[in-house]
């Protein structure tokens, strides 16, 4: 009897051990699942923790601009070097691309510095080191800059001495002009004389004056001219305002057989109403030597702005950001550029007179 209940007993354990066993595989399965949900969410972590560690969100790219250049090649610079940065930087914000001030240095460019969030790369730390050390000046650097002011003040005396060996008949032919111009018409873009200058090969005043407008001035652009209503009002201040007629056969007697100098002087005898015979003409803007060089091979010539040439040649600064021109110290700075290329300049004039036979 106990025999026939054990084996009656049997089939039912077996269920019971099927059973059980089919619960373990399931619990198996389940635990898989998880591990294999929190391996992703870990991988997910580390690559967001990645991508949060080489993201571009706190990069700060500061760029130098070249000096002595115009409106044109500054905007193809900008553009150009936005590109180059957006490839190095994907993703950087537009805001997070700084370009600083023109600076006088012949480096055409420098990054100035990289700033990166605390993640981030070794250029950060690096940039961070020479933060600390530029609080001294570099030994180098002020021996660069002791060798240029040295070069520079021995480029002066040089021009000093040449130009004290340039007899007084030969200084007496050469006059600098320069004019100041307001607006008029309905909307201030037709240009009409205001002020004329003129100077001596010594940087002497040979002429300053206002010129009253015969039409009503509808942009007086003070910001550039330094020209205010009063200063052309004739009978306000008769000492330094003259009419427009007496103004042009003042200065047509001044510069008459004389080699006038200048930047720009078409616009000068266009609005003077005054014609000059062009031998007599030393115009900075059109002198090939100090125009841009484009074009896939340079063979095209733009004129320059008169402040770069001044900056780049001279070394000082003329016409600064903010402030009004001033006509004496434009035709100063003409004259002087002038002068550094005087014997070059008069050579190649006689050598077009001699071939055009003039």
């Amino acid at each position: 009897a106990n025999c026939e209940q054990e084996e009656n007993e049997n089939p039912q354990d077996d269920q019971v051990l099927e059973q059980r066993q089919k619960t373990l595989v399931v619990k198996r399965k389940r635990d898989d699942t998880d591990n294999l949900a929190s391996s992703s969410n870990n991988e997910a972590e580390t690559t967001a923790t990645t991508t949060s560690m080489n993201g571009t969100e706190g990069i700060v790219v500061k760029i130098r601009l070249p000096s002595s250049s115009s409106g044109t090649d500054v905007k193809k610079f900008r553009k150009d070097w936005r590109r180059k940065i957006r490839k190095k930087y994907p993703g950087i914000k537009s805001e997070n691309i700084v370009f600083d001030a023109y600076s006088t240095s012949q480096e055409a460019v420098q990054v100035i510095c990289v700033s990166e969030p605390k993640q981030g790369t070794i250029e950060q730390r690096s940039d961070d080191k020479s933060k600390k050390k530029s609080s001294f000046p570099r030994i180098n650097d002020i021996l660069a800059q002791q060798k240029l002011a040295a070069a520079a003040d021995e480029d002066r005396q040089k021009r000093m001495k040449e130009e004290k060996e340039v007899p007084v008949e030969e200084q007496m032919k050469y006059i600098a002009l320069d004019c100041e111009m307001v607006g008029i018409g309905t909307d201030g873009k037709k240009s009409a004389l205001a002020r004329v200058s003129i100077v001596n090969w010594d940087h002497e005043t040979l002429l300053d004056t206002f010129v009253t407008v015969p039409e009503r001035v509808t942009d007086f652009r003070t910001w550039v001219s330094g020209v205010r209503a009063k200063d052309i009002q004739y009978n306000n201040n008769k000492s330094r305002v003259m009419e427009l007629n007496d103004c042009r056969t003042h200065v047509g007697n001044i510069i008459k057989d004389k080699i006038v100098v200048g930047h720009a002087l078409k616009n000068d005898f266009q609005a003077l109403l005054l014609d000059h015979p062009k031998t007599h003409v030393r115009d900075t803007a059109r002198y090939k030597p100090f125009m841009r060089h484009i074009g896939k091979h340079g063979g095209k010539h733009r004129p320059r702005k008169l402040r770069d040439l001044v900056e780049e040649k001279l070394g000082r600064m003329i016409q600064v950001t903010g402030e009004s021109h001033n006509s004496v110290d434009d035709a100063i700075a003409a004259m002087e550029l002038y002068k550094l290329e005087r014997l070059k300049w008069e050579s190649e004039i006689a050598r077009k007179v001699r071939k055009r036979g003039v």
